[in-house]
């Protein structure tokens, strides 16, 4: 008896110490340890967000005298632009679409060429122009359609819209309330357009060596796919054969019900 009880507590705590030295698999950055601070790589370089045809901008020009900049901005009613509404609670702006060439046309200044240029450029450029004639204009460039879709394990899988021109992938995905259990956190895809090819590049949310990744910092119309785990792969596979034999299984009973009213039909 004595021995019985001495294997049976061997047994459980053996569990218990394989359980406890077991990985976190929900867990980010794993390689921080256990140290209450310290410093975390950082992206090397620059990664600017660029104009793309299709991009939806907000130009306005102002200065100290509004008249004098008034027809470097379209009114409402122009065709060549488009109206959008930023928010609920923000008012209508005119809004300048970028063209499949890269071009936008402004009021005085013609056709300019934005695509693969930032915001800021396109502001220092449109400030240069203005000051030829107006002293001290105030410019202001922004994208009101940044967009970025999150498929895959995450828990509200939508496309995410923002006026921000910094979002990171961990702000995607905290937009879309984070991986769920069966998303694998060191499988994150980012897919990109550049030019006339897509590339794709792998992160592992459990490293934090993914804050110093070129793609850790998103760019408009990027796809951030999180791959599922072996659990939920295992358990769709297993629904779908559920419901293949539930379908079989009706048949097979429509038919004999079938069968068997017209063999009861014939012998009346």
């Amino acid at each position: 008896m004595k021995s019985r009880f001495l294997i049976v507590m061997i047994a459980a705590v053996t569990l218990l110490s394989c359980t406890s030295s077991k990985d976190n698999t929900l867990a980010y950055f794993k390689n921080l340890g256990d140290a209450p601070s310290g410093v975390l790589p950082n992206v090397q370089g620059n990664y600017p967000v660029r104009l793309q045809p299709d991009d939806e901008l907000v130009i306005s020009v102002t200065s100290a005298v509004p008249e004098a900049t008034a027809v470097y901005n379209v009114p409402l009613s122009n065709p060549a632009t488009k109206s959008s509404m930023l928010t609920a609670t923000q008012p209508r702006v005119q809004t300048y679409l970028v063209d499949s060439q890269g071009f936008i046309m402004m009021p005085k200044l013609g056709r300019i060429a934005v695509g693969g240029k930032t915001t800021d450029e396109v502001r220092q450029y449109i400030t240069e122009q203005v000051a030829k004639e107006v002293k001290d204009p105030f410019v202001r460039v922004e994208i009101v359609n940044f967009g970025i879709d999150v498929l895959g394990e995450v828990r509200n899988p939508h496309r995410v819209i923002t006026t921000q021109q910094c979002i990171t992938v961990l702000d995607a995905l905290a937009q879309c309330g984070d991986l769920t259990e069966f998303g694998q956190r060191d499988r994150v895809y980012v897919i990109r357009t550049e030019g006339n090819q897509r590339t794709y590049h792998r992160l592992d949310l459990t490293n934090s060596e993914i804050f110093s990744s070129p793609y850790f910092y998103l760019q408009q119309n990027d796809v951030v796919y999180v791959e599922p785990n072996q659990i939920r792969i295992d358990n769709s596979k297993y629904n779908q054969n559920n419901a293949f034999k539930l379908t079989v299984i009706s048949t097979i009973v429509s038919s004999v019900s079938v069968i068997a009213s017209l063999v009861i039909a014939l012998a009346r």
